[in-house]
C-alpha cells in the first residue's frame, strides 16, 4: 500500500525571514535600493548555496533548483524527474521514492523535492554570503551610477583628494553621506593658472557620468561653458524663475567670457539683473571663477544689433552683413580698433563664437579710403 504523501511545507529554514524583510525595508529607505531586487539576489545565493553544496558535486541546473523566500518562511526545493532507473541522481528520482513523497507521482513527472537547509555546509553558507554582499555593492553602484546620471550638467561642490603629479589629473570627492563618489578633473578641464591643494573646496560641473566595475565615473570640468550659466543661475533670481534666460556663452577659461542675455517680461534689465546690485552677483561669479572677466551683453534677434552688442566694450559704427555667408563687416572708430580685437584679438575671436558669425573689424579712416 502506498505511503500517504506529506503534502505540508517542510519546516521553515530557522531565521526570521518578517526581521529579513524589515531590515530590507529600512536598506531601501537608507541607500535606496529596492526590497524585490535583493530577494532576488538572496534566492538567488540559496540556489547557488545549494548548487555548490551537493555531495556529488554535480552543477544542477537553475531552473531545477526552486526558492520561496516570504515573511512567512524561506524554503527550498529541487526538481527532479521521476523514473524507473536512476541514470542521473542530481536531476532524477525513482518512482519509489518519489511515492513517499507524492503517493500520486507518476513516470515522466516533476516532482519538486523539499531540501533541508539546514543541512547546508560552511562553504554553501559562504557562497549565499558572498551573493548577498555582491548583490548589495552592485545595488549601490547602480543607484549611485542613477543619482550622479540625473546630476550631468549641474554644478557640484567637491573636495581635492590627491592631484596626479605626472599628468596633473586631479581627483575629487564628491557627494555626501551613502551617496559620495570620486570624481576625475583632467588638467585639461582645469582652469589655467589656478593652483589647488589637497583638502581644497572646490565647485565643479559635471560633463559625463560612466557606468564602471567598482561605481560610477563621474567626469568633471572647471572650464566647461555651462559652469559659468550655472554660476549666474544659482546667483540671478531672475534666471531661476524665467524672468531673464541666458541665450548663449562663449569662453576662454580663466581669461575671459562672453555671456549674451534676453528679458523674457517687459521691463526687466537681462544685463542688470546679471550684474546685481553694485556689482555683487557678476561680482560673485567672477571671484569663484578666481578673475575670470564676465562681458555680459544684450541677445538680439537683429544680427547686426547683436553683433554690436558682442564686440563690448567697443563702440562700433556700423554692421554689414555679407549676402549669401554667415559673416558680416564691422567699422569702429580708429581709437577703438585696438579694443574691438582685444588681446591677441580675444574680444573679436569670443564675439565670433557667441553671435555664430566671421566678424570682420576695419578701422573708420581704412573705410572711408576704400
Amino acid at each position: 500500500m502506498a505511503r500517504k504523501s506529506a503534502k505540508k511545507q517542510p519546516e521553515a529554514h530557522k531565521i526570521d525571514c518578517a526581521e529579513v524583510f524589515a531590515s530590507l525595508r529600512d536598506l531601501e529607505k537608507i541607500k535606496g535600493i529596492p526590497v524585490d531586487y535583493m530577494i532576488e539576489r538572496m534566492k538567488q545565493g540559496m540556489a547557488n548555496a545549494y548548487r555548490k553544496d551537493r555531495e556529488d558535486r554535480r552543477d544542477v541546473p537553475a531552473d531545477n533548483v526552486v526558492v520561496d523566500l516570504t515573511e512567512q518562511g524561506l524554503y527550498l526545493h529541487v526538481v527532479k524527474t521521476v523514473v524507473e532507473e536512476v541514470e542521473d541522481t542530481a536531476l532524477e528520482i525513482h518512482i519509489d521514492a518519489a511515492r513517499n513523497i507524492n503517493h500520486k507521482a507518476q513516470v515522466g513527472e516533476q516532482l519538486s523535492i523539499p531540501v533541508d537547509i539546514e543541512k547546508f555546509s560552511r562553504i554553501a553558507a559562504q557562497t549565499f554570503k558572498q551573493v548577498l554582499i555582491q548583490g548589495i555593492r552592485e545595488a549601490e553602484r547602480g543607484v549611485m551610477y542613477e543619482s550622479y546620471s540625473s546630476k550631468t550638467q549641474e554644478l557640484l561642490t567637491g573636495t581635492v583628494l590627491r592631484i596626479d603629479p605626472t599628468s596633473g589629473d586631479m581627483f575629487v570627492r564628491i557627494g555626501s553621506g551613502n551617496e559620495q563618489s570620486d570624481a576625475v578633473l583632467r588638467s585639461s578641464e582645469q582652469i589655467p593658472g589656478e593652483k589647488y591643494t589637497e583638502g581644497q573646496h572646490i565647485r565643479v560641473y559635471v560633463l559625463e557620468v560612466n557606468k564602471m566595475g567598482r561605481g560610477p565615473l563621474v567626469h568633471v570640468s572647471r572650464t566647461h561653458p555651462n559652469m559659468v550659466r550655472r554660476l549666474f543661475e544659482l546667483e540671478t533670481p531672475e534666471i531661476a524663475d524665467g524672468q531673464v534666460e541666458i541665450r548663449n556663452i562663449a569662453r576662454e577659461a580663466g581669461s575671459r567670457s562672453k555671456m549674451a542675455v534676453r528679458a523674457t517680461m517687459e521691463g526687466v534689465d537681462p544685463v542688470g539683473a546679471c550684474v546685481g546690485p553694485r556689482g555683487g552677483r557678476v561680482g560673485a561669479v567672477v571671484e569663484e571663477l578666481k578673475g575670470e572677466k564676465i562681458d555680459i551683453v544684450v541677445w538680439s534677434e537683429d544680427p547686426c544689433e547683436y553683433v554690436k552688442a558682442a564686440l563690448s566694450p567697443a563702440d562700433v559704427i556700423s554692421v554689414t552683413l555679407v549676402p549669401g555667408q554667415k559673416a558680416c563687416r564691422c567699422i569702429v572708430p580708429d581709437d577703438q580698433l585696438s579694443l574691438a580685437i582685444g588681446k591677441e584679438g580675444q574680444n573679436a575671436r569670443l564675439a565670433a563664437r557667441l553671435t555664430g558669425y566671421k566678424i570682420d573689424i576695419k578701422p573708420a579712416s581704412q573705410a572711408e579710403e576704400e
